[in-house]
């Protein structure tokens, strides 16, 4: 399998967990050039939301936040 960890010129957002009791982790990049990365479960929800309401999504129809 490659490595699926976002960057710059493969943007998107990579959520995952370490087993089944570890804690969650999740990073993004985005194509305005923003990122983010927690390897704290708590955190990891935030990080999605912000991906969601910030970054990735809206940049798919052209608009450049």
């Amino acid at each position: 399998m490659s490595d699926l960890t976002p960057t710059p010129d493969f943007p998107g957002i990579r959520i995952g967990k370490e087993g089944p009791y570890g804690p969650a982790y999740a990073d993004y990049a985005c194509r305005c050039g923003q990122s983010a990365s927690t390897t704290d479960g708590s955190s990891a929800e935030a990080l999605v939301q912000d991906y969601t309401d910030n970054h990735g999504p809206a940049h798919w129809n052209g608009g450049d936040k």
